[in-house]
């Protein structure tokens, strides 16, 4: 095995086919469903359409947009709950933000390198491909985030 395999396997998703790229570092985009019939977007994935109104139950997956505009926020100014592995002195303040797509879909995600201070209502964001943290066994969880355009 080569050191670069070794370091892929210490690697595990947040989800299968919720965003891509699924490497850290990289500009990404969300995976939601769509309805063809009625025109509405899902978060996260699904089968089938959600609208109750919508006769049609004909879907398919696409890649929303990757940026989007800060609706509202709040300050996660504690450590998050398991499966979240970090000891409470080495957490730091971060900005949750509810985004609302092109799409008109609100996707809800951590800012990336940002203050609560530098967040605001209006503010259009990136969807971000990021390790989220490092679980109790080693591996690194690979999820999204959002950074300041």
């Amino acid at each position: 095995m080569t050191e670069a395999q070794a370091a892929e396997q210490k690697r595990v998703l947040l989800g299968e086919g919720l965003f891509t790229p699924t490497e850290p570092g990289e500009d990404g985009q969300i995976i939601a469903t769509h309805c063809k019939s009625c025109g509405d977007y899902f978060f996260p994935r699904s089968f089938t359409c959600h609208n109750p109104e919508c006769e049609e139950r004909d879907v398919e997956d696409v890649a929303l947009s990757g940026v989007g505009v800060v609706d509202t926020y709040s300050d996660m100014s504690y450590p998050p709950p398991p499966p979240y592995v970090v000891k409470k002195e080495d957490w730091v303040p971060t900005p949750v933000v509810s985004v609302r797509m092109p799409e008109g879909i609100h996707i809800i995600g951590m800012m990336d390198d940002c203050t609560p201070d530098e967040v605001s209502i209006g503010m259009q964001v990136q969807t971000v491909i990021r390790v989220l943290y490092t679980n109790k066994n080693g591996e690194e969880l690979v999820g999204w985030k959002f950074r300041k355009v």
